[in-house]
C-alpha cells in the first residue's frame, strides 16, 4: 500500500503547484517506482526511514536494473528531491536524504537541425490543394516560425492570436504563458487556413477556440502531428529522422547563427534557464568553421 505521505504529495503537486498533465504523469511514475523499491525491496515502512545509502541503491537500481539513461535518472532524482522537500515543508521530517546526492552527469547532445533548403523542400512538398494540406502548412510554418513545442502548437487558441501585432499567446510548460513573435509567412498561412478551412468546420464541444482541428472537429494529438510530418518528409525526400521538435531546434539555431541575443532566444523558447538555451551556441560546427575562414585575419 502506498505511503500516505506520497498521496499528500500528489495532491500538493496537482492542486497547489498546478503542474501540467505530462509533468504530473512523470512525477507520479517516478515516485511510485521509488516507493516500490523502498517498500518492497528494502522493507521500509515510511519515507522518514530513507537515508542517502538507500537513495544511492535506488539510483544504481535505475541504471542497472531499469536501464535508464542519465537524463531519465536525473529526472527521477528531481522528482524525489521535490518529494523530500515537500516532507520538510510540511514538517513531516527534519532530514533530507537527497541533500548530498549528486545528479547523474549528463552528456550534452547536439539536436538534429534542418537547413533553410531542407525546410523549403518540406514546405513545398505539402499538397495545398487539399484542405488538410493548408492546415499542415500553417502548422509547420508556425512550428518553425515561432519555435513552439508540439504540445504548445496543438493547444493554440484562436483567441490567443494577435495577427495584426504579429504575436501569439502560448501556454508553455508548467502552465506558464508567454508572448511569442510570429513571422510573416506563418501569419499568411494561418489566415489562409482560418478563411478557407477552419471557418467551414464544426468544432466539437469544448474545442470551439482551438485553432488547428482534425476532420472531426477535435484538436490534433501529438501523434497525429508526428505522423503527418513523417509523411511530408518522405514526400520531400528528407532522409534524416525528424520530429516536430526538429523545427524548434532549427528555429533557435538559425536565430543564434544570425546573431540573435541568447536571452531573446531563451524568452521566445520559454526556457526557464539560460543554460538550456546555451546548447544552440554549440550547434553546427561547420558553420562556425566557415565564419572563421571567411573573417579571421589569419585565414
Amino acid at each position: 500500500m502506498i505511503w500516505s505521505e506520497i498521496k499528500e504529495f500528489f495532491l500538493y503537486i496537482t492542486i497547489e503547484k498546478g503542474l501540467a498533465q505530462n509533468s504530473l504523469d512523470a512525477y507520479k511514475a517516478d515516485i511510485e517506482r521509488y516507493h516500490a523499491f523502498m517498500a518492497d525491496r528494502l522493507g521500509l515502512t515510511s519515507p522518514t526511514q530513507i537515508n542517502p545509502e538507500h537513495l544511492r541503491a535506488f539510483i544504481l537500481f535505475l541504471a542497472n536494473d531499469c536501464f535508464l539513461e542519465a537524463r531519465s535518472r536525473a529526472r527521477a532524482l528531481s522528482a524525489i528531491r521535490s518529494f523530500h522537500k515537500f516532507l520538510l515543508l510540511e514538517n513531516l521530517t527534519d532530514v533530507d536524504p537527497t541533500e548530498y546526492i549528486d545528479s547523474p552527469k549528463l552528456n550534452r547532445y547536439l539536436p538534429e537541425t534542418l537547413n533553410i533548403e531542407e525546410i523549403d523542400k518540406i514546405f513545398n512538398a505539402i499538397d495545398m490543394s487539399d484542405p488538410l494540406g493548408i492546415r499542415n502548412r500553417a502548422m509547420l510554418e508556425t512550428l518553425y516560425g515561432s519555435g513552439l513545442r508540439v504540445s504548445e502548437l496543438v493547444n493554440i487558441k484562436c483567441s490567443s492570436l494577435y495577427l495584426d501585432d504579429e504575436f501569439m499567446r502560448v501556454m508553455g510548460k508548467g502552465s506558464k504563458e508567454r508572448l511569442v513573435p510570429m513571422g510573416a509567412s506563418s501569419i499568411k498561412f494561418i489566415k489562409q487556413y482560418m478563411e478557407h478551412v477552419r471557418a467551414h468546420q464544426s468544432p466539437k464541444k469544448g474545442e470551439e477556440d482551438i485553432l488547428f482541428l482534425n476532420r472531426r472537429g477535435s484538436r490534433l494529438s501529438r501523434v497525429m502531428v508526428f505522423t503527418f510530418l513523417k509523411n511530408i518528409c518522405l514526400a520531400a525526400g528528407i532522409k534524416i529522422a525528424l520530429s516536430p521538435h526538429t523545427f524548434r531546434h532549427s528555429f533557435a539555431t538559425h536565430l543564434v547563427e544570425g546573431g540573435a541575443d541568447l536571452r531573446a532566444v531563451q524568452e521566445m523558447l520559454g526556457h526557464a534557464s539560460i543554460t538550456t538555451t546555451e546548447i544552440y551556441t554549440h550547434i553546427n560546427r561547420d558553420y562556425l568553421k566557415e565564419v572563421h575562414k571567411s573573417f579571421h585575419p589569419r585565414k
